[in-house]
């Protein structure tokens, strides 16, 4: 004879999974306004320029931003590999990242 199913049991182990995968999405947009450098910008600039990029169709702009945030990653990961006390470093490229990313949107 079959073990009948716990259906609350499964419901509530499935609650408490997808809490944890929302509280870590938000934990890791987070870290990545920081480590992006959008940080410095009021909660209105940081949302109005999401919604105007949410609100971009050309899949042109969107294969550059791609690219860039590809290349964002790849250069954290090496820089960080490479010297994880360096602070000047990650001070340099975030500005960087951010003031090229409109001129690269503008030049696509």
């Amino acid at each position: 004879m079959r073990k009948p199913r716990n259906f609350d049991a499964e419901l509530k182990a499935l609650e408490a999974k997808a809490k944890e995968l929302k509280a870590r999405k938000v934990q890791q947009l987070g870290e990545l306004v920081i480590a992006t450098g959008t940080d410095a910008l009021s909660a209105e600039e940081l949302a109005g320029a999401l919604v105007a990029l949410a609100e971009i169709t050309d899949t042109g702009k969107k294969e550059a931003w791609a690219k860039r945030g590809a290349a964002f990653f790849r250069s954290k990961s090496r820089r960080s590999a490479k010297a994880p006390d360096r602070d000047g470093g990650s001070d340099q490229t975030q500005p960087g990242g951010a003031q090229p990313a409109s001129g690269g949107a503008g030049a696509a």
